[in-house]
């Protein structure tokens, strides 16, 4: 493989939901990203679907697929293991929602950011007057206490935790994915825990940066159910308890 940044895709019954037509111009233009699609135990047709992709780009697509539905964090977990066992030579990895809300084009300009200093750069989906992010009012009112709960148990300042455009350099991301995620969901938290204890929080602003996306859009159908929030108090609290 000689792509220089992977992106993992986790993928659950997302046949419909694919905006086929800019991954096709993505990945025409940009040879030096290879993007890997961690098919969740779909019971739709989307192993089809990516496997159409994988044929028209056979060396800038991989798949990798779990026998049962095991939640976005197993899927992303798996699948940057999968590529530190089966790929060399690439330089970051990370991971991005498959409706790209976030686009493929803004993940890699936030790629850019990884240098030797820097080994973690993430999308933030702060409201400037020169971006666009179209939030639900109520996913944006959820989204500001809970990411002002976790800026607070993390004790660093972030302002958007739970994007889901995470890259990180290759060099610290095998350690950050070696063990298991205690959530489903929240394991971005998880993954600032990891950071902490490696650099310590005092590193943090010298080894993270937080970009403000350009554009955000905020796409129907989330697959966190909306009952999932009485239950992130006690995964925020285990998650605590497990990182103290």
């Amino acid at each position: 493989m000689t792509q220089k940044n992977i992106i993992v895709i986790p993928c659950y019954n997302e046949a419909s939901r694919l905006p086929l037509a800019s991954y096709r111009l993505f990945l025409k233009q940009d040879t030096d990203t290879h993007i890997l699609f961690s098919n969740d135990g779909s019971n739709d047709k989307t192993v089809s679907v990516l496997e159409n992709i994988k044929r028209v780009f056979p060396s800038q697509v991989s798949i990798y697929n779990l026998e049962k539905n095991s939640g976005k964090a197993q899927a992303v977990r798996e699948a940057a293991l999968f590529c530190f066992g089966n790929f060399t030579g690439f330089e970051t990895i990370g991971y991005l929602d498959a409706d790209l809300s976030t686009s493929l084009e803004e993940y890699v300009s936030i790629s850019k950011n990884i240098k030797e200093d820097i080994v973690c750069a993430f999308g933030s989906r702060i409201l400037k007057i020169d971006n666009h992010i179209d939030r639900k009012k109520y996913r944006f009112l959820i989204g500001r206490v809970v990411a002002t709960m976790i800026s607070k148990q993390l004790n660093i300042s972030i302002y958007d935790s739970q994007c889901g455009c995470k890259v990180f350099s290759s060099s610290i991301a095998q350690e950050l994915f070696k063990e298991k995620f205690i959530s489903k969901w929240l394991f971005d938290v998880e993954l600032f825990h990891r950071l902490i204890k490696m650099y310590s929080h005092k590193a943090m602003k010298n080894v993270c940066r937080e970009i403000p996306l350009k554009s955000w859009i905020d796409v129907d159908e989330s697959r966190v159910s909306m009952l999932y929030f009485f239950k992130m108090w006690q995964d925020l609290y285990t998650i605590r308890k497990r990182y103290q």
